[in-house]
């Protein structure tokens, strides 16, 4: 197999780079738990139609009431200015900019909201309206190409014929005696959500409010009953307004699901399957401006979520469909099209960095950017009639890198170079103490190459001898990209005086489809000997301790983590976070109803997998002090498998610590929670001895 070279191996990134505030004259503080959650958080930018300015959502928390509040910001982009658009002690969030400029909608649970609703709040003055009354709530809004009418997804009973009986159903089930539930079709549940008889539908509403309008219903068809949470966009409307175009599932099997791509004529039931005869999943669909083409992202390997993802044009007069760059060997994620319709722009993982390309219709794929990484893109969708359409988008993203958190900016297209909007956290940043981090490459399984970002902490200094975290990362289909995460955060472990490497090795996304798909089906192999030739790259460093070495991760990362506990390794102490400790009771996870790919555990052909790869088949060997975490609300791995971890540990004589969250799910996500959860991670690799400064 070969593996393509990576790009930019040598980049090394620190603070400075990043146009922070020059630092104060005092000591800066360390960057520890406390102060992670001081920064605040930008949501997804919505920009004006003429580009003339940005909204985001900006989150701040608050340790006393253990919660975070969004409001709403608006930048200017020629960077003359920001203000405050939203004061009210609940949050907002899915900001969108009316078709007019004038207006901004948002999603919103305020005053006497039993459940989400849509507001809309004029940009010249004045207060926000609401617009929707809708019990079962709502999600994903999206304005109609003529500004007069708003459509949203909401969960509904589909044999009731209005929203009073959907908010009498509500109340039926919360008064009643019995909670019981009771499923004869499948997911039962998805990540922390038990998903109930509802189905999830688009509606329609006035911008005035009224009566909402129901699109789907009677299609016989439902939008995706695993979109829980609701994240990638799963409907389009066409710019003339006539047509949608939407994600839903075409078999009807409670084993097997097949996302196709439907369009809809406004005010007909009758769908049309854009994506008859591939089994794997279609997504994403979006009309282009000009209402020529529908996109949308195939992916082509069943029961394969990490299968690179191509991007599909159908051109919507002939029906012809047809793959862009069908041979380039990254996702075609995070896309917008282009105000000419001739391009689209999009956030790609791209070998440990998220990097902007340019994606013409026809031709291949350009790079705008290099480092650090960008998401959540936002075009401009008019631009001056005698201007070259290319040269007049405005284009804004989030800017991220491990140093620098979500930061607004505008791109420009033609240089890559980002241009800085928000400055909401210059201040906390310019008094803190960041380290610095590089991209290395090391020789892994195969003798393939692997990638690995490797954190410092602040002051490092290269004479001096440090402790080693390793991080693993979950998915595994999931590369650690050059970004702020606030679980795993490198900073707040470089607080402690850690270095930390973070390796994206075999299975990984970011670096094209062998190296993804070369784990399956036996997902411990590969991935576990280039966490061992990391840690061996790590020993030969002359600035690493390695008689203080840890390592740890979450999801899959705890699955490797227990692979690695009853294995040879060289670590003193491990975390393992939401582990994947025993792949026969993991058929209790959200997904597990599901066929898989290569065969259910009952088969002669999977026997070998399972016996090698599940972690507690290795349980006689286990002798590495290990702090397990689990989370009671974390449905995608039960926990049980936290519980048979920590009680095989026990049971051995393990030196081991369970730290169990009753209201947490598959990550940590309260500050509180999150609070703890670092105290016990810093205590428990003090205790075991690879904690403590150089």
């Amino acid at each position: 197999m070969k593996i393509p070279q990576l790009l930019f191996p040598a980049l090394v990134l620190s603070a400075p780079l990043l146009s922070i505030a020059p630092a104060r004259a005092q000591e800066p503080a360390p960057f520890g738990a406390e102060r992670s959650w001081q920064v605040q958080r930008l949501g997804a930018p919505t920009l004006a139609p003429d580009g003339s300015f940005a909204i985001c959502a900006v989150t701040r928390y608050d340790l006393a009431s253990d919660k975070g509040l969004a409001d709403l910001w608006l930048w200017r982009t020629d960077g003359s200015g920001s203000r405050r658009l939203t004061t009210h002690v609940a949050s907002e969030s899915s900001p969108l900019v009316s078709p007019d400029g004038r207006q901004v909608l948002f999603v919103a649970q305020r005053d006497d909201d039993k459940a989400a609703q849509l507001y809309v709040l004029p940009l010249d003055g004045g207060e926000a309206r609401r617009v929707t009354s809708v019990p079962t709530g709502v999600a994903q809004p999206k304005w109609f190409p003529d500004g007069k009418r708003i459509a949203f997804l909401s969960r509904v009973w589909t044999d009731l014929a209005t929203f009073d009986e959907q908010q009498k159903r509500l109340d039926e089930r919360e008064a009643a005696k019995s909670k019981a539930m009771i499923w004869d079709a499948a997911p039962v549940s998805a990540w922390d959500v038990l998903v109930d008889d509802r189905e999830l539908h688009l509606f329609a509403v006035g911008v005035d409010g009224g009566t909402p309008e129901p699109i789907t219903l009677g299609t016989g068809l439902e939008l995706p009953r695993r979109a829980v949470p609701l994240e990638s966009p799963l409907y389009d409307i066409a710019p003339d307004g006539r047509e949608v175009a939407f994600t839903a599932d075409s078999d009807p099997a409670a084993n097997f699901t097949d996302g196709d791509v439907y369009t809809l004529a406004l005010g007909s039931k009758s769908a049309q399957n854009r994506t008859r005869g591939n089994r794997a999943p279609d997504a994403v669909p979006q009309y282009s401006p000009d209402g020529k083409w529908l996109a949308f992202a195939r992916q082509k390997v069943v029961g394969f979520y990490g299968d690179t993802r191509k991007l599909m044009l159908l051109e919507r007069a002939s029906g012809t469909l047809r793959a862009v760059a069908p041979d380039w060997d990254r996702s075609a994620d995070g896309l917008v099209w282009a105000s000419d319709s001739k391009r689209l722009y999009g956030s790609i993982d791209d070998a440990g960095t998220l990097r902007v390309y340019e994606l013409p219709i026809d031709g291949a794929p350009r790079a705008i950017t290099t480092a650090p990484s960008y998401a959540s893109l936002a075009v401009s969708t008019s631009v001056p009639p005698s201007t070259a359409a290319r040269a007049s988008d405005c284009v804004v993203a989030l800017r991220q890198s491990f140093v620098e958190p979500s930061t607004l900016v505008k791109l420009d297209l033609a240089s890559g170079a980002a241009t800085k909007l928000s400055s909401v956290n210059d201040e906390l940043l310019a008094g803190t103490a960041l380290g610095t981090y590089e991209s290395v490459t090391y020789t892994g399984a195969n003798g393939d190459p692997i990638q690995m970002w490797v954190n410092y902490p602040p002051g490092f200094d290269k004479a001096k001898k440090y402790p080693l975290f390793m991080l693993i990362h979950g998915g595994p289909h999931n590369g650690i990209t050059d970004g702020m995460s606030f679980r795993w955060n490198a900073q707040v472990f470089g607080s402690w005086g850690y270095v930390t490497g973070w390796p994206n090795f075999h299975g990984s996304s970011g670096f094209g489809q062998a190296f993804a798909d070369s784990i399956n089906p036996q997902q411990d192999t590969l991935p576990y000997e280039d966490v061992i030739r990391a840690a061996d790259w790590f020993r030969a460093q002359p600035w690493i301790d390695g008689e203080r070495m840890s390592a740890g991760g979450g999801s899959y990362g705890g699955y490797l983590t227990s692979i690695l506990l009853g294995r040879k390794h060289p670590f003193r102490a491990l975390v393992a976070h939401a582990a994947v400790y025993n792949w026969y009771t993991q058929m209790g996870a959200d997904y597990s109803s599901e066929v898989r790919r290569f065969g259910p555990y009952w088969t002669d052909e999977q026997k070998q997998v399972f016996e090698q790869g599940s972690p507690h088949f290795g349980a006689a060997n286990f002798n590495t002090p290990t702090l397990v975490v689990h989370g009671q609300k974390d449905m995608r791995v039960p926990v049980n498998h936290g519980l048979e971890l920590y009680h095989a540990l026990v049971q051995r004589g393990v030196p081991s610590r369970f730290v169990y969250f009753p209201d947490e799910n598959h990550w940590v996500l309260k500050p509180n929670n999150s609070l703890v959860w670092y105290r016990e991670v810093k205590r428990w690799l003090d205790e075991h001895g690879a904690g403590g400064t150089p």
